[in-house]
């Protein structure tokens, strides 16, 4: 029987996890809901319950586990440090120590945007391009830096927060104490915002039609299809903020000079909406170097990303191969 490893995507509503053999072929997987108010031991008791309860099935427990956590976190230790959107933000708990004991296998951590970039370099786009950047757009914005087919995580695994990439100097005000990042202007909820803001003023009438007066219903998707439709004001709100995002591209493409630069996440599924803007910005604000093989694409993968990554993290784990 070849030997299993186990993957554990967390987020703030739901953690997904898995098993798959060491090519990161999935062999059982299943979704849990965080109940993140729990607090963090009993977040993990429940990740434990649900891994060992995959391995009953599977006829076998895992060599080791991965798991891509939100927010900043130390590799080394398996510490968590700060969860920005977790109660109690998780400062200092032992992660790796605590499952580890539960489930009786090595427990390796990684930052969620990470895991994704690891995802996308092993089972998408990187499978083509020894370099990539990715960008992973939803609730919050995070990212990853793979060069010479390596993820490149830095001294303390932060390389890649693409999301505090400032483009707008006095822009709106970031969690982070920055004003204008990225994540205050192309984030689902900035671009959800700008949105209802546009219903409510009875400047997106398509969309407003779309989701029948209500705004709890304003989502990337329906923000597609409406300025698809032919709302022009909001399609040139999505269009000024893929801008913001070229912006930070080009910025990328300045310092690292990737391959290709994936874009991942919820507002990713807005497609050109979203990637033309982003591609023109990089060919208008970089001139020093080539950017003409530079793509921009969208994830390969999609919402799995973070999930193989924590496999293959885990894989490299049991096989001594660096991440």
């Amino acid at each position: 029987m070849p030997r299993l490893v186990a993957g554990v995507d967390l987020g703030g509503t739901t953690a997904s996890l898995a098993l798959a053999d060491l090519d990161g072929t999935i062999v059982h997987e299943n979704k849990i809901a965080t109940e993140s108010y729990g607090g963090p031991q009993r977040v993990l008791e429940r990740i434990a319950e649900g891994i060992l309860a995959l391995a009953e099935e599977a006829g076998q427990k895992p060599a080791a586990l991965g798991i891509g956590l939100p927010g900043l976190v130390d590799m080394e230790s398996g510490t968590s440090r700060f969860m920005p959107n977790l109660p109690t933000n998780w400062v200092n708990v032992e992660v790796s120590q605590i499952l580890s004991a539960l489930i009786g296998c090595p427990v390796k951590l990684i930052n969620d945007a990470r895991a994704a970039t690891l995802g996308e370099l092993r089972f998408g786009h990187g499978r083509e391009a020894d370099s990539l950047a990715l960008f992973t757009l939803g609730t919050g914005i995070g990212g990853g830096i793979a060069i010479d087919g390596k993820l490149r995580l830095g001294p303390i695994g932060a390389a890649g927060e693409f999301g505090h990439l400032a483009v707008l100097p006095y822009g709106p005000m970031c969690g982070c104490g920055n004003r204008g990042c990225l994540e205050t202007l192309i984030s689902g909820p900035a671009l959800t915002g700008e949105a209802v803001r546009l219903v409510r003023s009875g400047r997106a009438p398509i969309l407003n039609e779309l989701v029948k007066g209500d705004i709890s219903l304003v989502t990337p998707k329906t923000m597609a299809e409406a300025a698809n439709a032919g709302d022009d004001v909001l399609k040139a709100t999505i269009t000024l903020r893929g801008e913001y995002l070229g912006i930070g591209a080009a910025n990328v493409v300045m310092i690292v000079h990737p391959e290709i630069i994936v874009l991942s996440g919820g507002v990713a599924e807005m497609g050109e909406l979203i990637l033309e803007p982003v591609r023109r910005t990089i060919r208008e604000r970089v001139s020093m170097v080539p950017t003409e093989a530079i793509r921009v694409e969208k994830s390969q993968i999609g919402e799995r990303a973070g999930l193989c990554g924590t496999l293959a993290l885990a894989a490299d784990t049991v096989t001594g191969e660096p991440s």
